[in-house]
């Protein structure tokens, strides 16, 4: 049973008070800030006057968000370490509340910004007093063909509340109305949920793990005409965004504010495509060391060698990630080292009502805290690593940006947490003397490459499709999205796979398919940090540098500017042929310590 929250030891807790000393602080702090969000109007109508008017709003705008962030941590974190605790949760609410009331009051600046004629900025954007804050707004002034009047900005923004019921009814019918029952395994039943269906699919026992695919997926099937609705309408709504902003595609519209060219999104599916062979030679080598007369798509997740059992402690997690990161420098590792040793960056285990699973979280002021509920396994271990990545970026891009290029863009969150892993695996492979261990290993980083870079591309292939489908006037019948979502399927699992039928419903449960071209972004992330994880290990103190100085760059430049600095090209194949390359080297290791 779950230890209750004041029962957790203080050196095991993140340290929140860091932020707050007490609630009552909050409280304060606040109370100031109901008054405070309002400070912003005062440059309204006035932004066009002087070069001076704008970098005072923007100070004005940064002095406001850090406070309302910190204000925002505290309420979010302190929620998650008990969800069921009513005052916390309030708190969280009211601080939330509290945003969304400055981002009204606060969404005059980028209409009027963009309303001042291009030979005036330009002149303002020469002045020396703005020097610092050219990217900044760079970034939306590039935006003036997609902004509209006022009036229509209002219209798009009540529209938005409509549109997002459909996610919202998504939601609600894949996580509250659907209940999947049990399933019966010889004399047993077992119950069937959203979790427990992923458990069941590493499960030794063939028999469990072809009925939970089956009841799962055929409980969905119960409702396609729902889901293919759903999925159409929320489709709809991203083409009508990109329409109203006079953007070409819901493609376009959903790249161009972080400057990334569609034939990123292209190159990533032409060159996997280009290069499946190497999923197909590794499935069928699973089908072999499985011994299977038919790998069916419910056979494609258990382990298919030897279970190693790899336990840690905390402190053995904490020091192997620390021992794994070595490699990149002494102030990245003394920092980390004392974070997680000093400074208790970490909430390390599960309580009662804790929020599950691990992120990092914090702000321009914070610490970069990871929440985590570490139970022992090689998977919490690696989790630690992956948000230790996640911690690394912000807190070097924070100590090195200022606050408006601070934070990173989810099309670089990814990469940072994937680097360290690889770091760690590494680690643990490179010292392990034992051939089952070794192999257990590289088979768990293959599967993390099949699952996040095979899969998420063929995702984000489903998506480019459905897209295309709706802008060309063509409805997403459920039988048009089962027939495509299969040709994929066989198309990506090959040969060797045997293409279950429950398998045509499967889009009906991605939630992702409605977040308007995310998925790639899993893809592109792994690739990059491969890419990047190669550099640094073969290379010297310059490819260190040029990835410590990724970690630096935060907001400064556009995401793929950034990435060309430290010497990767994500609209060329090589980033993505280099990951591919690297499953198939993975691959032949494995099948020569077998």
């Amino acid at each position: 049973m779950a230890l209750k929250r004041e029962e957790i030891q203080k050196e095991d807790k993140w340290n929140v008070e860091a932020i707050y000393e007490s609630d009552q602080q909050w409280e304060k702090d606040f109370n100031i800030a109901k008054e405070k969000i309002n400070e912003i109007t005062q440059f309204k109508g006035k932004l066009k006057d002087s070069a001076k008017n704008i970098k005072n709003m923007i100070d004005k705008l940064t002095e406001i968000e850090r406070f309302l962030n910190k204000i925002y941590l505290y309420a979010h974190m302190r929620h998650d370490e008990d969800t069921r605790n009513e005052k916390y949760k309030d708190m969280e609410e009211r601080i939330s509340t509290l945003l969304t009331k400055y981002d009204e009051i606060s969404s005059y600046i980028g209409p009027e910004l963009i309303s001042i004629e291009d030979s005036i900025m330009n002149k303002y954007l020469d002045d020396e007093i703005l020097r610092d804050y050219r990217f900044y707004l760079h970034k939306i002034l590039r935006a003036k063909d997609h902004i509209l009047s006022e009036k229509e900005e209002k219209l798009i923004s009540m529209a938005s509340n409509v549109f997002f019921s459909i996610s919202d009814s998504f939601r609600s019918l894949n996580d509250a109305d659907i209940k999947f029952g049990t399933i019966k395994i010889y004399d047993k039943e077992l119950e069937l949920t959203h979790s427990k269906y992923y458990t069941y699919l590493i499960d030794r026992n063939r028999e469990i793990r072809k009925h939970a695919f089956k009841s799962y997926h055929n409980k969905f099937n119960e409702y396609p005409t729902t889901f293919a609705s759903l999925l159409y309408g929320e489709i709809k709504s991203h083409y009508f965004y990109a329409k109203a902003r006079n953007f070409k595609s819901s493609l376009e519209a959903s790249l161009f504010y972080k400057n990334i060219d569609t034939k990123v999104y292209t190159n990533l599916i032409d060159t996997v495509r280009k290069g499946i062979s190497a999923l197909h030679n590794y499935l069928s080598y699973r089908k072999k060391r499985m011994g299977l007369d038919e790998l069916h798509l419910y056979d494609v997740y258990v382990p298919f060698i030897e279970a190693v059992d790899i336990k840690f402690s905390y402190n053995e997690a904490q020091d192997t990630v620390l021992e794994s990161v070595k490699l990149l420098g002494d102030e990245y590792y003394s920092t980390l080292k004392r974070g997680l040793k000093e400074e208790r960056w970490v909430d390390k285990y599960e309580n009662e009502n804790k929020r599950s699973g691990a992120y990092s979280t914090g702000c321009y002021d914070s610490y970069p805290y990871i929440l985590m509920n570490f139970n022992g396994t090689l998977n919490d271990a690696k989790t630690l690593s992956h948000e230790a990545g996640h911690s690394m970026h912000s807190y070097l891009t924070n100590k090195n940006q200022p606050f408006i290029y601070s934070g990173y863009p989810i099309f670089l969150a990814e990469i940072a947490s994937t680097f360290n892993e690889e770091l760690f695996i590494h680690y643990l492979i490179d010292k392990s003397k034992d051939k089952k261990e070794k192999a257990y290993l590289i088979n768990s980083r293959l599967e993390e490459i099949r699952t996040t870079f095979f899969r998420q591309t063929m995702f984000a292939e489903f998506e480019l499709l459905i897209h295309n489908l709706v802008e060309n006037d063509i409805p997403l019948t459920f039988q048009l999205l089962k027939n495509e979502y299969r040709k994929l399927n066989e198309y990506y699992f090959g040969k060797d796979v045997v293409i279950d039928p429950e398998i045509e419903i499967e889009w009906a449960r991605i939630p992702h398919f409605y977040y308007n071209y995310y998925v790639y972004q899993y893809a592109t992330g792994i690739s990059a940090a491969i890419t990047l994880f190669k550099k640094v290990l073969n290379g010297g103190e310059k490819e260190r540098n040029d990835y410590l100085n990724f970690l630096k760059s935060g907001n400064s430049k556009f995401p793929l500017d950034i990435l060309k600095e430290a010497g990767i090209d994500m609209s060329t194949p090589e980033p993505i042929e280099n990951t591919i390359r690297y499953f198939e080297e993975l691959t032949e290791e494995l099948k020569k310590l077998e």
